[in-house]
This record gives C-alpha cells, sequence and structure tokens, in this order.
C-alpha cells in the first residue's frame, strides 16, 4: 500500500532499504520480547551438539515470517499473485510452528504431504500469473505450462528440505539465505522487478534481526516454521528471475548440505540401499563430527564458498 504513495518522493533504492529497516526494527522488537507461546528445543538426539540447544527458544520463524508478511502487505502493491504467495508462505510457516510446538514431533510424511500441497498451489499461482518460458545462458526455452508448474513443484519442495536441514548451526541458515536472496536481487533485478526486490529485502531485514539472536552462542532458534518458508521464498524469486538453473550456483551450499541426507533416506527407505553409510548428513555435521570444524569455521567457510559461487553465477549471468 505504501509502495504508492512512497515512490513519488523516494527511488527504488531508498525504498528496498526502507523496506528493510523497517522489517528489521518490527521483527527485532519482537524477538526482543520473548513472547511466552513461543516452545522451548528439547534438543535433538542424533544431531551434532543437539544437546546445547535444549533449552533454547524454538519456532522464532513465526515471528519472523509474520513480520515478512505484514510488512509485504503494507509496503508492497496489494495484487492478488502477492496476497496468495503470503498466505502460502504463512501457511508453511504454521505447519513448521505446529510441529516445533508439538511434544512429538511430526512425521516425515505427514510434513511432507503438507508442503507437496502448498508447493503445488504455489506453482499453480506462478504459471497462472508469469511466463513460462525460461533461460539458460543466452537462449530463451517455452515450457508447457503443465510441465513448468510439475518441475517448480520439484524445486520448491527440495527448496524447502535443503533450506531446513541446513537449519542446525547458529546462524548457517539465515547467513547462507542472506547470500542468496542478495544474489537473486542483485544479479536477477531486471528480471524480478523492483517489487519483488523489495520483497526479497524485507526478508533479508527480517534475517538480520533473527541473527541478532542466532549467532553462537545463540538464544533463539528459527525452527521448521522459519527454514521451510523461506527455502520456498528463495525458489520463488530464482522462478521469477527466469533463470531456474541459476539455484543450483547461487543456493549450491544449502543444496549440497541438504540434499545427501535426503537421498541417504529416500534410497534407504523406498529401495533398501544404503549409501553414505560412514558420511553423516547434513554435510555440516560432518564437517563438525569428523574433520573438527568448529560451528564458526562452518559459517564462515560455508558462506564463502556460497559467496564464491555466486560471483561465478554473476560473471556467467553478465
Amino acid at each position: 500500500m505504501l509502495f504508492y504513495i512512497f515512490e513519488s518522493f523516494v527511488n527504488v533504492q531508498q525504498y528496498i532499504a526502507i523496506a528493510a529497516m523497517a522489517a528489521f526494527t518490527i521483527c527485532f522488537v519482537l524477538l526482543k520480547l520473548k513472547l511466552p507461546f513461543l516452545p522451548k528445543d528439547k534438543g535433538r538426539a542424533f544431531a551434532v551438539n543437539g544437546e546445547v540447544s535444549k533449552g533454547k527458544i524454538r519456532g522464532v520463524g513465526i515471528i519472523m515470517i509474520s513480520t515478512f508478511v505484514l510488512c509485504s502487505i503494507f509496503l508492497l502493491p496489494i495484487t492478488k499473485e502477492f496476497i496468495l504467495y503470503d498466505i502460502l508462505i504463512f501457511l508453511e510457516m504454521l505447519s513448521g510452528y505446529f510441529d516445533d510446538a508439538s511434544d512429538k514431533p511430526w512425521s516425515d510424511y505427514k510434513k511432507g504431504l503438507i508442503d507437496l500441497i502448498i508447493c503445488i498451489i504455489i506453482s499453480v499461482v506462478f504459471v497462472s500469473n508469469n511466463s513460462t518460458t525460461i533461460m539458460i545462458f543466452n537462449y530463451e526455452i517455452y515450457v508447457h505450462p503443465i510441465l513448468f508448474a510439475a518441475l517448480s513443484t520439484v524445486l520448491l519442495w527440495l527448496g524447502i528440505n535443503v533450506t531446513n536441514c541446513s537449519d542446525g548451526v547458529d546462524g548457517l541458515c539465515g547467513s547462507l539465505s542472506i547470500i542468496s536472496l542478495l544474489s537473486i536481487s542483485f544479479i536477477f533485478f531486471s528480471e524480478i522487478g523492483e517489487q519483488y526486490a523489495v520483497y526479497s529485502f524485507i526478508m533479508i531485514g527480517v534475517l538480520i534481526a533473527y541473527l541478532c539472536f542466532n549467532t553462537s552462542p545463540s538464544s533463539q532458534l528459527m525452527g521448521d516454521a522459519g527454514s521451510r518458508p523461506l527455502g520456498i521464498l528463495i525458489v520463488l524469486l530464482v522462478l521469477k528471475s527466469s533463470h531456474p538453473l541459476s539455484y543450483l550456483l547461487l543456493s549450491a551450499v544449502l543444496l549440497v548440505d541438504g540434499i545427501a541426507g535426503l537421498i541417504k533416506i529416500f534410497l534407504k527407505r523406498f529401495l533398501k540401499i544404503e549409501v553414505l553409510k560412514n558420511v553423516r548428513t547434513p554435510i555440516h555435521d560432518e564437517m563438525r563430527k569428523n574433520h573438527g570444524w568448529s560451528d564458526t569455521q562452518v559459517l564462515v567457510r560455508f558462506c564463502i564458498i556460497q559467496l564464491f559461487l555466486s560471483t561465478i553465477q554473476f560473471i556467467i549471468s553478465k
């Protein structure tokens, strides 16, 4: 709503900064309050240093995503497409929050089904409002809307789960997500447009506020309520750029960190095939447990790798 008011006396870059600062301020204040309905982490038996998280405030993704949705409603034009994305991202957050707050964690099948339904709906909304022509290097390729919807559903579902898997080291998920969002917004600004750049920077402001409480030693954890909808947003912006393959570089560390575990679980559960027996997953646990990396080393080194790969994507795109 405020987009049209501000556009007459500030430029796009200034408005993006205003949106990011507004989101940061609101989210920081709300997280500082330590609202009483937020659950406490019970510790994760199979995660490296999982016991360290026990007792910390968990599920603050409900604050983060609520702030994101609220800011997007007030700071962006009210269109059917934006509203539908906000609703679906909010629903994904709620499913994650109820899992975070549950005494007994939800089954993978239950969470997977909810993710799949939301991803299908987002794909249908996207196809209904956007071109399905994609760019591969400098070539335009038309993809039939049904095939595009199917492939984007897979990419969205994958994005949800790999981003969720990275949320096991203080600051890692938030920092990698900021790098991905910044990279998409910078490299593909003209493709996604100023409105989706604002959309991206609202989340960046939220994530910076979150990192004030999530850097080691953290006091708050976003949980599934934050990481799962965050994965949706990153993929959605990649789809908006018309360069879906750029996800392979712009979120490469998130992808590699999480996908090994997904493949390992899928093959063992459905095909009774065991792979990567001596590799802990997510990969950040492998680096901590078997290679002696500290949490800080994991965070800094993973971020450096992602920055390097984002730079390669920038070079390729230009």
